[in-house]
């Protein structure tokens, strides 16, 4: 199989591991090695419940044996898609009310800056340095590292960027400004939190000046931080709402969420102002719609807190320079990217998955299931510092 994944499927990087995956079953992978490997990475933050969470599988069989496709987006009234999208908005604060459910983070991103640029009327967008929001050519755009967007260019205009945390970068502003986007926590950066109530006074600004605030939790969201959504532990809420990864439990799915005053501008002048042939699908939404629902009922963000500290208080070592992040999305500083790689390596050749932060590779990502056990943290830290210690 290894063969023709190199031969025949497109690769994101000329040194694709290739690791050939057997089974996934709760915090594990299973290789067609015959051994098993503790997974600290959660498919990048997106299976929130493990793997092959039991519930999450039967919504997937019973949905299966109702109906798969039946219409594009948004003409009928399917079950699995409206019961995920009333649940969204029972467990959001006000004014967020309407989902638009769409196939991924990225598509939401790109969804979200539509939707922005349709209620204000106006062009200009402002994201942050050092920002991720995907990879199609709106949510690109809004991404704040060149290097990964020269090759691409033209990218959308009257793109600006501004400093995460800096609050005199606050007053660029304007009532020219549809919309600024941000991560709650930024990402592939390293995980870095705002600082200083930073989020109140980005908040405050823009309501001064008319401009719409998108908060990206594609990341943080789902519970991965001890709330439903970071932004919920900073005292705001955004104008739009856009998530991902986390929000499937292992399926692809994305979605954005809004005031119904502000989504309802896309039904009309034009009609059809954002479509998706295949977002909200049912299977997708049953799938999203248990993911959720275990996570408000079974008490897992209750136990996140406890869970980074048991990290925190493990992964101490002379190697390690600081750890950033919260709850269980943790970036560990290992000082440069070259042994980052490396110790990701050692770690898989030991039976424990890590990976590093995109644009920040000397940050060693983890970002494991809600559902992990302290047990299992103590496997895996185990394992980190014991690779640590060997040189």
């Amino acid at each position: 199989m290894q063969a023709d994944f190199f031969k025949y499927q497109a690769k994101t990087t000329q040194f694709a591991a290739g690791f050939e995956v057997e089974k996934a079953e709760g915090s594990y992978i299973y290789g067609k090695d015959g051994r098993r490997y503790l997974d600290f990475v959660a498919g990048v933050s997106a299976n929130t419940l493990g793997h092959s969470h039991p519930k999450i599988v039967e919504a997937i069989k019973t949905q299966a044996e109702k109906y798969l496709h039946v219409m594009v987006y948004g003409e009928y009234a399917q079950e699995m898609p409206v019961k995920l999208c009333k649940l969204l908005a029972e467990a959001t604060p006000e004014p967020l009310e309407v989902t638009y459910l769409v196939n991924s983070g990225a598509e939401a991103i790109d969804g979200s800056l539509k939707l922005a640029k349709r209620y204000t009327g106006r062009e200009e967008i402002i994201s942050f340095k050092n920002s991720y929001h995907g990879n199609t050519h709106g949510a690109l755009s809004v991404s704040g590292n060149e290097y990964h967007k020269r090759e691409f260019r033209p990218l959308l205009p009257l793109v600006s960027f501004i400093e995460f945390n800096e609050e005199k970068d606050l007053q660029k502003i304007t009532d020219k400004t549809a919309c600024v986007i941000l991560e709650t926590i930024q990402g592939a950066a390293g995980f870095l939190l705002p600082e200083n109530n930073y989020l109140k006074k980005l908040k405050a600004r823009c309501e001064e000046v008319g401009a719409l605030l998108i908060l990206d939790e594609i990341q943080p969201g789902f519970g991965r931080t001890g709330k439903l959504f970071a932004f919920e532990h900073y005292g705001i809420v955004p104008d739009i709402l856009a998530m991902g990864k986390g929000m499937g439990g292992g399926v692809p799915v994305g979605a954005f969420m809004s005031s119904r005053k502000i989504m309802e501008t896309l039904s009309h002048s034009p009609k059809l102002g954002h479509i998706t042939t295949f977002g909200g699908n049912p299977l997708i939404a049953a799938a999203s719609y248990a993911t959720l629902k275990e996570v408000l009922e079974s008490g897992l963000m209750n136990e996140v807190e406890k869970k980074e500290q048991l990290f925190r208080e493990l992964l101490v070592h002379p190697k390690i320079k600081n750890i950033n992040g919260r709850g269980l999305m943790l970036a560990v500083n290992l000082g440069s990217p070259e042994y980052t790689l490396n110790v990701a390596k050692r770690c898989m050749e030991k039976g424990l998955v890590v990976f590093w932060q995109l644009y920040r590779n000397e940050y060693m990502r983890i970002s494991p299931p809600l559902t992990l056990s302290p047990e299992e943290i103590r496997e895996g830290c185990e394992i980190i510092l014991e690779v640590l210690n060997e040189d």
